[in-house]
């Protein structure tokens, strides 16, 4: 059994900061990727950001130069520093991760977290 924990989230003025971390617990053998993705009421969910085990990054074109993607591998974190926030970032903010776990034989799957909510006001 995993889990993603996600915390962080909140209500900031426009231009404010926060930082989201998500953690991953239970039987996990190992952590390929992990992302945020978020969801806006009437919207799709949409991935906002990647960071793959070797620590490379990738980011939707409305977020780069805003939110930095890190993990510590160490510790199966992953978290979103989120700056220079806007209105339209408002969202509930997911946790993803492609865990492999520790059974025989070894497999793969995304699991998720609870979402966090990030409101932005203007």
């Amino acid at each position: 059994q995993v889990q993603l924990v996600e915390s962080g989230g909140g209500l900031v003025q426009a231009g404010g900061s926060l930082r989201l971390s998500c953690a991953a617990s239970g039987s996990i053998f190992s952590i390929n990727s992990m992302g945020w993705y978020r969801q806006a009421p009437g919207q799709q969910r949409e991935l906002v950001a990647t960071i793959i085990s070797d620590g490379r990054t990738d980011y939707i074109d409305s977020v780069k130069g805003r939110f930095t993607i890190s993990r510590d591998n160490a510790k199966n974190t992953v978290s979103l520093q989120i700056n220079s926030l806007k209105p339209e970032d408002t969202a509930v903010y997911y946790c993803n991760a492609r865990i492999t776990t520790r059974s025989s034989p070894l497999r793969s799957s995304d699991y998720w977290g609870q979402g966090t909510q990030v409101t932005v006001s203007s």
